[in-house]
């Protein structure tokens, strides 16, 4: 999933095969320490691996920070079958309801239109544009756009 250039389109580039294990053991690490990050989604049907879904605590130099940002990244082929919509409101239930956020971020390139679009379908909206430091200039995807959620009173 992280080695196809279809799903890492809006990440400054693709990952080998060492670089996606160190994240997958980086997000086990987390989720032991913690008790919740970014978990892997499986399909019910077959119990296929198909990404992962959850929340995470952005590094510090974000212009928003600290804040906790809720996340996804599934294979191409579970692109727009709800998959993420539904993982990511069960993230965000676990987010008020267990970890008591007073509000969730998410963030991504400001041309990447199907992950805003998951972002309205949680309700959450438009807060501000702004340069992610860790993303070059020269990539095209530095300029990004933050959404935020509240919790309903």
């Amino acid at each position: 999933m992280n080695a196809d250039a279809e799903v890492m389109r809006y990440y400054p580039a693709v990952w080998n095969r060492a670089q996606s294990d160190a994240f997958a053991q980086q997000v086990m690490q987390l989720i032991d320490e913690r008790g919740w990050g970014f978990w892997a989604v499986e399909e019910r049907a077959s119990g296929r691996f198909i990404g992962f879904v959850g929340l995470h605590v952005p590094s510090n130099n974000l212009p928003f920070s600290p804040c906790v940002e809720i996340g996804w990244r599934l294979a191409k082929s579970y692109w727009s079958l709800g998959y993420a919509t539904e993982a990511a409101q069960t993230a965000i239930v676990f987010g008020f309801q267990q970890l008591h956020l007073k509000d969730l971020v998410a963030f991504t390139a400001i041309t990447n239109l199907k992950s805003r679009a998951v972002m309205e379908r949680l309700g959450m909206r438009p807060d501000t544009e702004f340069d992610h430091p860790q993303v070059s200039l020269e990539s095209g995807l530095r300029r990004h756009v933050l959404y935020r959620l509240r919790p309903p009173l």
